[in-house]
């Protein structure tokens, strides 16, 4: 007999009959048809088998979910998206909230504000928005779900502009441990609002999101330019020089990667080492050609595919890359400059690569990001200049566990100072998610975790266990 199937017994199909009958969306359990579709994630390096899948269609099965795993004893595992790293929208023998029916998004322009359930991926905020002109920090990838994105931070082509996601998360509704349901904003529960700004997973079920908008496109000047890999060195070099002129309406990204087989690349370079330098212009389109020219003639062009696109095009540019059932390890390592001793040691990473689909992306911050004042978020880290994501993947698990290792070894070799991101901490650590926190920040939310899950309910993330506190009542 299997974990999940003395699980699914020991909970007996009297408990799920009545909990599926309180449902108005759908419970799925280990023997239903559809059971290996629902329990099934985006990174394919998580097969867990959950006790059942609770396919929310409202608040009202969140609330009935929640209540039923803390009365169960059951470990709960949220999913918007589902393209969590370390494999937090699943459990073995758990119960698993899938709220991807859960996709509305409502904008009010004359307010610029976007309101959107917990289950909408970044393509499904974007394309809504667009139709008036607005626009939020949103995921690099489309496919990407909004809701542990914005929790852990959110770091996209509007960054630098427009701050990260959770600097423009100006309320959400939340289901409690206790199972309350309630709105935090400014001034409603305002240190929850503090919290899940940079806070990650570790409070609730969060249901729906309200964003501040900008106002971006829908045309924006972007695109990508390519270099040989023999000129990464210079490449760096040059894009760290230009970068300290960069105004905040330009958001870049250099990529140490492997060409792919694409049309405008010259079929001699296919497979081999090859550095992209992508990004988007947000100011005036006709801006555009003379804010990116820096970054342009970094070293001879292989191509250059820069040019006035649509917002929502630039937004789902990447997403054939990432398809969904690849065995993803994300790492990540703030840091302050690119300077000499960085490049070696990026370049160093770069040549070690253990395949064509596993990269670094060094991704440049600062601007709007950098004026939030510290404390005014939980998000942990606003001081330096760049991340590095070290990308490492494999078709399947042949060779997974090196690819692993580069990428563990790629981020330290920035230095024991090189903070991490909570969204891309590769596994769940207690040591990386200290690390991604200040210690004054860390204690506070483990304080405000302390008042709001004392019971730690809300662990399948990268989890900051309460604090003991004579008052733990919101």
């Amino acid at each position: 007999m299997t974990t999940t199937q003395a699980r699914h017994d020991a909970l007996g199909e009297a408990t799920l009959g009545e909990l599926a009958q309180a449902l108005r969306g759908v419970l799925i359990r280990p023997e239903d048809p559809s059971y290996d579709e629902a329990r099934s994630i985006w990174n394919g390096a998580h097969d867990k088998l959950p006790a059942a899948v609770v396919q929310c269609h409202g608040v009202a099965d969140v609330l009935r979910g929640v209540e039923f795993a803390r009365s169960e004893g059951l470990s709960l595992a949220i999913r918007g998206g589902g393209h969590s790293i370390p494999g937090f929208s699943t459990s073995d023998g758990g119960l698993v909230l899938d709220l991807s029916a859960m996709n509305g998004v409502r904008v009010d322009p004359d307010r610029r504000r976007i309101v959107a359930q917990a289950g909408c991926l970044w393509r499904d905020v974007d394309v809504e928005a667009q139709a008036f002109g607005l626009a939020v920090t949103g995921g690099l990838v489309s496919t990407t779900g909004i809701a542990g994105f914005t929790l852990g931070g959110g770091i996209g082509w509007l960054v630098r502009r427009c701050g990260l996601t959770c600097d423009n998360l100006v309320g959400a509704d939340i289901v409690t441990a206790d199972g309350q349901y309630l709105h935090t904003s400014e001034d409603e529960h305002p240190d929850l609002l503090w919290a899940l700004r940079g806070g990650g997973g570790n409070f609730g079920v969060v249901t729906s999101f309200e964003f501040r908008a900008h106002e971006v496109g829908p045309t924006v000047f972007s695109g990508l330019v390519f270099y040989r890999g023999e000129d990464a060195a210079q490449v760096l070099q040059g894009f760290g020089e230009a970068a300290a002129n960069a105004p905040d309406e330009l958001s870049l990204a250099v990529n140490l990667t492997t060409a792919p087989p694409l049309p405008f690349l010259p079929e001699e370079i296919h497979g081999k080492p090859i550095v992209a330098v992508l990004g988007v212009w947000s100011g005036r389109t006709e801006d555009g050609d003379a804010a990116t020219k820096p970054f342009r003639g970094l070293a001879p062009v292989v191509a250059d595919v820069f040019g006035p696109m649509p917002y929502v095009a630039m937004q789902s540019l990447l997403d054939p890359l990432y398809p969904r059932g690849m065995w993803n390890y994300f790492r990540s390592a703030f840091f302050s400059d690119l300077g000499a001793t960085t490049v070696d040691a990026l370049i160093s990473s770069y040549s070690e690569a253990p395949n064509a689909v596993s990269e670094l992306h060094i991704h440049h911050l600062g601007g709007a990001m950098g004026r939030v004042p510290a404390d005014a978020t939980a998000f942990g880290t606003r001081d330096r200049e760049y991340i590095l994501n070290v990308v490492a993947r494999t078709p399947d698990s042949a060779g997974f566990d090196g690819v692993v290792e580069w990428a563990r070894s790629a981020s330290a070799a920035l230095g024991p100072d090189a903070a991490s991101y909570v969204n891309f901490t590769g596994e769940a650590s207690d040591e990386r998610v200290r690390a991604s926190y200040p210690p004054a920040t860390y204690a506070r939310l483990a304080a405000v975790k302390g008042r709001y899950d004392p019971t730690n309910l809300f662990r399948l993330n990268q989890n900051i266990p309460p604090s003991v506190s004579p008052d733990r009542q919101p």
